[in-house]
């Protein structure tokens, strides 16, 4: 292990430079290597589905994003800011708690448990944030959230609790408060994987939305009809590592790896 080395960023408009910027990050926990030399880039507006068998590395990749783990090589650079680390010189300065923190505002994280918390309403729930952490007014905070709750189709269950809400509609509040910060990226770590088949479709719609609006957006699924859709990128991991991507239509259509053409197989029949 090397330890995390800086980005080169390029200049430029903010359309010519990609919002995500990974480069050769590995991952270790103890002996065992998560993420294996990954590099990926993520352009502003576009959607890249992130696909592979379990413990391939999707979802630490996600959490490596949003600094919820630390990578042990290479470098991660979001909306042209290193994340973790502070160059100065030659030499790299670990951020502190609160300056990751700020950081970590830049995205939002949707996990498959939808982490709601369960004596706030859905109103509650979303303003959270916004008014504890970004310290925004109450009131415009209700304003926004409000907003949010109808963009996901929810707007009469304001003030409803989580054990109220059916799993899908958990799904599209979590989703409204990730919203709710601003993020400038959307992480979504396989966010229909525990809801029942009838409820997929209606986070998938909002998912959909979002990508419409302009979102960038990283999805870690097993929805091959989604990314088929709406991605603009494939990924397909396994054993940490990237091992084919790529158009989604091309690679699902005719996966050039025998690995992921296996996995596309299972997973589509």
């Amino acid at each position: 292990m090397n330890g995390p080395v800086p980005v080169s960023l390029p200049s430029g408009s903010e359309a010519a430079t990609p919002l995500v910027r990974v480069r050769q990050v590995s991952k270790f926990f103890g002996s065992f290597r998560a993420l294996n030399d990954v590099s990926i880039d993520i352009p502003h507006g576009r959607v890249m589905c992130i696909v592979g068998p379990s413990g391939s590395g999707k979802s630490t990749l996600l959490r490596c994003l949003n600094q919820l783990e630390k990578i042990d090589a290479g470098a991660i650079a979001i909306d042209g800011e290193l994340l973790g680390f502070r160059l100065q010189g030659d030499a790299l300065h670990e951020l502190s708690d609160a300056e990751i923190a700020r950081q970590r505002l830049k995205t939002g994280m949707v996990f498959q448990r939808f982490n709601l918390f369960g004596h706030l309403t859905a109103i509650e729930n979303i303003i959270e944030g916004p008014v504890t952490v970004l310290k925004r007014p109450k009131k415009e905070a209700i304003e926004e959230g409000e907003a949010l709750l109808a963009r996901v189709g929810l707007a009469s269950k304001r003030n409803s609790y989580p054990s109220q809400l059916s799993g899908g509609q958990q799904q599209r509040v979590a989703i409204a408060r990730a919203l709710a910060m601003k993020p400038k990226l959307m992480l979504f770590d396989e966010p229909t994987s525990a809801l029942d088949p009838e409820l997929v479709g209606e986070v998938l719609a909002v998912m959909r939305a979002l990508a419409l609006s302009g979102m960038t957006m990283a999805v870690v699924t097993h929805e091959m009809g989604f990314a088929r859709e709406v991605g603009n990128e494939l990924v397909f991991m396994d054993h940490g590592e990237i091992i084919e991507r790529g158009d989604p239509r091309v690679v699902l259509d005719h996966p050039a790896n025998a690995r992921a053409r296996d996995f596309v197989n299972a997973v589509i029949k």
